[in-house]
């Protein structure tokens, strides 16, 4: 068997027909960080596998949470203990293993405004660092410190500290979330799974009661096909309620829709070292250093509309920077927001819970033989989830199954990048890049840096920078297209870069070139580039329309006025 290690343009066509032809062990339901998860988990372990989603890859939940790798510190609160312990040993294993080149520890401050609230969270982020000690994998991040008012000021000069009696300093993990996703799906493709993007299940294959596949159409170019399966584990995440009318309505699980927004502003409009953390009366409010930006949310209310596309209203956005700005001496407003996301969080519906106080623990179930459901859970948690669907899939499978080895299995660019980032500066030299630009690349490709280098040595105009996105090289472009599964204008502008909330007109003045780059590896012509152009605009015009309305039904109605391009969902 060749080991394929990226998704270029022809190897979506290679897996749809590799899964249409011979029945696979397992094949996966949702190209999400729990989809992607699963697949890795199933291949690695020896099943044959195949992984469909209807879209692109994490554009759903997975590309639009706080981007954290971390324990939660508000479900020590509600006394989650073991979630706490495992989320804290899964960030260790992240950072040290699994994927150092896309997880670093970063800073944040918690304010204190009340002399007992020192002993009250100290002691909670006592425990909470204790825990992750507990683990085997607790490298590379600090342990807290208590700061007082006059530290807190030197450190972040921005905020408000005349209400403060300090703060404490403590230490999470950040992840780009969709390029996780994207390595954790490369990875499994790297080892054998049938990997396919913009691929919808419409209805499941039974014999008598059990499920021995799905019948599924390959949006793209429109035609029906049947992929036979041992088992079909969904992670649908939020779409759960949907897979299980397809087969016949059966709910065994309830999943509820969150809504998180996020909003994105210049780093400089915020002067501090660390990010912030503090509880609302409903939430947690996050300040999350985000490169040359800043990361602020989030929200936490039911969602019941459109699951595809979360609308942020204006009624959002003032919450948001309501909250944030009681801590700011210099207040945010509108004009000062680059970007705005919304995601939705696939939480275990409880009875009378407020979505805020749901449990993210994830549960599994098989409601009937040959499919298995996973839903709940959090994106720093996604490689046991994965485990513990294929190990209730393992059940229904002939003969043994091994046992997990994801926490051995390090992804796509963790091989290499120690090396290469202790070589950064002849890297810089070699290429002709400034250190800084190296750094990027690291951080992104990890020990995949050399792929995106030998495009920008066989193509040297590859190596200059956006025009209209400077933060990114035009050869990043390519590359998205040619090993990381892009296929539609919006996917790179806005899950393989993030040009589309990290730049004040949410990538429209980057949107003619990205396309004129990706057309040459697609085999587009012009109308086809125009087309996907003008489709990107609408919605980016659709979203900022969305986000002038007060309620969510006023900015979902606003929302979907975006036109559909025929490739779209």
């Amino acid at each position: 068997m060749s080991l394929i290690a990226d998704l270029g343009p022809d190897s979506r066509a290679k897996a749809l027909a590799a899964m249409g032809s011979d029945e696979v062990d397992v094949l996966v339901v949702g190209g999400g960080v729990v989809g992607a998860g699963v697949a890795l988990d199933a291949v690695s372990r020896g099943l044959t596998t195949a992984l469909v989603e209807q879209r692109d890859f994490a554009s759903g939940t997975s590309s639009r949470s706080s981007k954290l790798v971390h324990g939660g510190l508000r479900y020590l609160e509600m006394l989650d203990f073991g979630l706490v312990r495992e989320a804290l040993e899964e960030r260790g294993l992240l950072l040290t293993r699994l994927a150092p080149h896309l997880v670093r520890p970063v800073p944040f401050l918690y304010p204190l405004h009340h002399t007992w609230e020192r002993p009250y969270v100290g002691a909670g982020l006592l425990l909470y660092d204790g825990l992750a000690m507990a683990g085997k994998y607790d490298m590379g991040v600090p342990k807290h410190k208590h700061l007082f008012r006059r530290q807190v000021a030197r450190m972040a000069p921005d905020l408000r500290t005349d209400r403060l009696t300090g703060a404490i300093r403590y230490y999470d993990c950040q992840v780009d979330d969709a390029r996780l996703v994207m390595n954790i799906a490369r990875t499994a493709a790297q080892y054998g799974a049938h990997v396919a993007s913009r691929t919808k299940v419409t209805g499941f294959l039974r014999e008598g009661e059990r499920v021995v596949g799905v019948r599924a159409r390959d949006l793209e170019n429109d035609v029906e096909l049947t992929v036979r399966a041992k088992v079909v584990i969904n992670a649908a995440g939020v779409w759960t309620d949907e897979i299980q009318d397809l087969v016949g309505g059966r709910g065994a699980l309830r999943v509820e829709a969150s809504k998180g927004i996020h909003l994105v502003v210049p780093r400089d409009r915020i002067r501090s070292e660390a990010g912030v953390i503090t509880k609302t009366e409903k939430s947690v409010l996050f300040v999350i250093p985000w490169g040359r930006h800043w990361i602020i949310g989030t929200t936490d209310t039911p969602w019941d509309l459109d699951l595809a596309h979360p609308a942020a209203s204006r009624a959002d956005i003032d919450y948001v920077l309501g909250h944030v700005n009681t801590l700011l001496k210099d207040p945010l407003d509108h004009d000062d927001v680059e970007g705005v996301y919304a995601g939705l969080r696939p939480l275990l519906k409880g009875e009378e819970e407020a979505t805020s106080k749901i449990s993210r623990e994830h549960t599994v179930v098989a409601p009937v033989p040959g499919l298995v459901l996973i839903a709940g859970g959090k994106l720093t948690t996604y490689r046991v989830m994965a485990k513990d669907a294929v190990d209730v899939a393992a059940e229904a499978l002939d003969g043994g199954v091994r046992p997990s080895i994801t926490d051995r299995v390090p992804l796509l660019g963790a091989h290499g990048f120690e090396t290469r980032t202790n070589q950064r500066a002849t890297l810089a030299r070699t290429f002709g890049l400034h250190l800084a630009r190296v750094d990027h690349l690291l951080g992104r490709y990890g020990g995949m840096i050399d792929e995106v280098l030998d495009l920008l040595t066989d193509r040297p105009e590859l190596a200059e920078p956006l025009i209209h996105a400077e933060d990114y090289l035009a050869g990043e472009v390519v590359y998205a297209v040619t090993h990381e599964g892009a296929r539609h204008l919006d996917d790179v502008l806005t899950r393989r870069t993030r040009i589309s909330i990290e730049t004040f007109d949410r990538g429209v003045l980057a949107a003619p070139q990205v396309a004129e780059l990706m057309a040459e590896a697609l085999g587009w012509d012009q109308g086809r580039i125009d087309e996907e152009v003008d489709h990107y605009l609408r919605r980016v015009e659709a979203e900022r329309q969305s986000q002038e309305k007060l309620t969510d039904q006023e900015a979902d109605e606003a929302r979907v006025q975006a036109p559909e391009g025929p490739w779209a969902v």
